[in-house]
């Protein structure tokens, strides 16, 4: 059985933990609710941004430009994967979630020749050792992403599929959906899916699909448009990607401090059980000396 001295000593260790996940679960809620507002303010562009990419690259011919491709061997040829992930921990199964669906997407697809892009230190740790080519690391994000970090991700990625050396480029992350509610989410950068007609819709007559003007010329806008619209994709995920972190931090100091408090009051009961029985055998024992005189 502990001592007394012991059974203090793990109390007070117990609070000091305590006192940090309460303090930790306070800072990442007044996080959350910058981050929050930033998803907002970024998702409606991001969505309007990819269905215009969807929207081009199933109006224009794939030879308009490279990054509108669609390569034969993309699905099955050299392919990069951006793992977007935290720097930090104590946020539950936030980063390990991104890790099993990488390594999920890995297991079906063997035949794929497979490099990775790492975003964020957790994702250099959970797959940098796992003896896949690491294509570029971008650890250490600022507390306000934007989208100079956007570019950074991106421009490695663009220059790879450009110089022919991937077919595909595809980016994982956790999609911020409510405080308790985060999804991971594996979706295609690159080559640019077309739009998918649902098959029971109303198909449009000869000559209605809408065609588009350009001015100067549809090289000199594809080369700047494309690429800031595969980068406000990228940009979408890194701001979901940050809410989603501190709310799955939150939600685990939470827990954490709720587990805490159990504790304490378990190891406060067992410590009044072991003071008792000191006291007793205390008594006991002036008693059976005062009887032996």
């Amino acid at each position: 059985m502990p001592s007394l001295i012991d059974m203090r000593r793990r109390l007070r260790a117990v609070k000091s933990t305590q006192q940090i996940t309460k303090a930790l679960k306070m800072v990442a809620a007044s996080k959350l609710r910058r981050a929050q507002e930033k998803v907002v303010a970024t998702r409606p562009f991001a969505i309007q941004a990819k269905r215009v990419l969807a929207s081009i690259a199933s109006r224009v011919d794939s030879a308009a430009h490279p990054l509108l491709e669609r390569r034969a061997g993309a699905a099955t040829g050299n392919t990069l994967i951006i793992v977007v992930a935290s720097d930090r921990g104590l946020c539950g199964s936030f980063n390990t979630n991104i890790a099993k669906a990488v390594a999920g997407f890995l297991r079906e697809n063997k035949g794929r020749t497979m490099a990775l892009g790492l975003v964020g230190r957790k994702s250099r740790d959970l797959l940098g050792r796992r003896g896949f080519p690491v294509r570029f690391e971008y650890v250490n994000l600022p507390k306000a992403i934007g989208v100079a970090d956007a570019e950074a991700i991106v421009a490695p990625a663009i220059e790879d599929f450009l110089a022919g050396k991937i077919d595909s480029v595809h980016l994982v992350y956790n999609e911020f959906k409510s405080v308790i509610s985060q999804k991971v989410v594996m979706e295609q950068l690159l080559p640019m899916a077309p739009i998918e007609t649902p098959s029971d819709a109303a198909q449009p007559a000869a000559g209605e699909a809408t065609e588009y003007l350009y001015e100067p010329s549809a090289e000199r806008i594809f080369d700047i448009l494309l690429k800031r619209l595969v980068e406000a994709q990228v940009l979408r995920a890194l701001v979901e990607s940050n809410a989603a972190f501190y709310a799955a931090q939150m939600t685990a100091m939470d827990a954490a401090t709720r587990n805490s408090a159990e504790m304490l009051s378990s190891l406060t009961l067992q410590m009044n059980k072991i003071r008792q029985a000191a006291i007793t055998r205390e008594i006991i024992e002036v008693v059976s000396g005062a009887q032996a005189l």
